[in-house]
C-alpha cells in the first residue's frame, strides 16, 4: 500500500499563493465554465426565438384579437372575455410548485401544432370561419410552449391553455342550437314557478302573460351567458380541487340544472318586480343587474352542490383493528 503526496496534483501556481487547498485543477474548472456558458448561450436564443414568434404572431393575430375584444364590449354573453386571461394566469400561479421548467434545446414536434395553427388561419380566411380563427391562438400557444419548453411543460400549462376557450365567441350555429332549447326551458319553468308564488301567469311560445304585463324570453335571455360561466366555474373547480374522476363528472353534470335555477330565479324576479314595483325597476334589473347578480348566485348554487357532495360521501378513516386491540390490552 503506497501513499501518494495530494500536492503532487496541485499546480505550481496554487501553491505559490497559498490556496492550494480550495482550486480545482485548471482543465476541470474551464470545462464547467464552457458549460455554463453554453447553457446561458442556448437560453438566450431560446428566449429570442420565442420573442421573435410572440411579435409575429401578435402582428398576425392583431385583427382577430381586435375582432375578440369588439365582441367582448358588444354582446352580454361573452363580457366575461376580459377575465379568462387573468384566470388563465392564476391557473399557473397555483400550480407553480409542479412547474418543470425548460426542456434543454428545442422540441420540434412543436412545429406540427404552430403549422396547424396556420392551416386553421388559412381554412378560416378561405370559409369565412371567424371562430377557427380564434381557435387557432390556443392551438398556435401550445405549439409555441411545446417548442420552447418540452412536453412537460406543455402538460403542465393545458389547462391555463385550455381555458382560453371561454373567451372565444361561439358559432351563431351552435349558439341558435344551445339557446332555443334553453329558451323554451326557461319559459315554462319560470311560468310555473310565479304560479307557484300565486301570479297570474299563462306561457305562450316564448312569452310569459303576467297579469297586463308580457315578459317575452329572448335569445338573449335564454340564459346562455349563465351557462357558460357555470361551465367555466365547474373547469375552474376540476383542475384546482383534484377530486375523483366520478366527482369530477358529477359537478359537470350539475352544470345544466344550476344554470338553468339560475337563469329561472332571475326571470321570476323580474315579473314579481312588475307586479309589485314598476316597469322601470323590472328593466333596470333585467338588463342592467341580473347579469352580475345571477353568476353570484349560480356559484353559490354550484357550491351547494359541492357541499352535497360532501356530506353525502363523507371521508372515512381507516382503521386497523389489530392495533386497536393491542392498545385496548395495554
Amino acid at each position: 500500500m503506497t501513499h501518494q503526496d495530494s500536492s503532487a496534483n496541485v499546480s505550481p501556481r496554487a501553491v505559490e499563493s497559498g490556496d492550494a487547498s480550495c482550486r480545482l485543477p485548471a482543465s476541470e474548472g474551464d470545462g464547467s465554465a464552457a458549460k455554463v456558458g453554453s447553457g446561458q448561450v442556448a437560453v438566450a436564443r431560446i428566449v429570442v426565438g420565442i420573442a421573435v414568434l410572440v411579435a409575429t404572431a401578435v402582428w398576425a393575430y392583431w385583427p382577430t384579437l381586435a375582432e375578440l375584444v369588439e365582441t367582448w364590449d358588444s354582446q352580454p354573453d361573452y363580457s366575461h372575455g376580459y377575465l379568462v386571461i387573468p384566470v388563465a394566469l392564476c391557473f399557473l400561479w397555483v400550480r407553480r410548485r409542479r412547474y418543470p421548467g425548460f426542456s434543454t434545446g428545442l422540441a420540434w414536434p412543436g412545429l406540427a401544432l404552430i403549422a396547424l395553427a396556420f392551416a386553421m388561419r388559412w381554412v378560416a380566411a378561405r370559409y369565412w370561419l371567424e371562430q377557427v380563427d380564434g381557435w387557432s391562438i390556443l392551438v398556435w400557444i401550445a405549439g409555441v410552449v411545446w417548442l420552447s419548453g418540452g412536453f412537460r411543460l406543455l402538460w403542465w400549462s393545458l389547462p391555463s391553455i385550455a381555458f382560453l376557450w371561454f373567451m372565444i365567441p361561439w358559432p351563431y350555429s351552435v349558439e341558435r342550437w344551445a339557446s332555443l332549447p334553453l329558451q323554451r326551458i326557461a319559459t315554462n319553468v319560470s311560468c310555473w314557478a310565479l304560479q307557484f308564488l300565486g301570479q297570474p301567469a299563462l306561457a305562450e311560445g316564448n312569452t310569459i302573460l303576467l297579469g297586463e304585463h308580457h315578459l317575452e324570453i329572448e335569445q338573449a335571455c335564454s340564459g346562455l351567458r349563465i351557462f357558460v360561466g357555470i361551465i367555466a366555474l365547474a373547469f375552474v373547480y376540476v383542475i384546482l380541487a383534484r377530486r375523483s374522476w366520478w366527482e369530477n363528472m358529477l359537478i359537470c353534470l350539475s352544470v345544466v340544472p344550476v344554470a338553468l335555477t339560475a337563469n329561472v330565479a332571475r326571470i321570476v324576479v323580474t315579473g314579481l318586480l312588475y307586479q309589485y314595483a314598476s316597469s322601470e325597476a323590472a328593466k333596470k334589473f333585467s338588463h342592467d343587474v341580473s347579469g352580475w347578480a345571477m353568476i353570484p348566485l349560480a356559484a353559490g348554487l354550484f357550491a351547494l352542490v359541492l357541499w352535497y357532495l360532501d356530506k353525502l360521501l363523507p371521508e372515512v378513516e381507516s382503521v386497523d383493528l389489530r392495533t386497536v386491540v393491542r392498545r385496548v390490552e395495554s
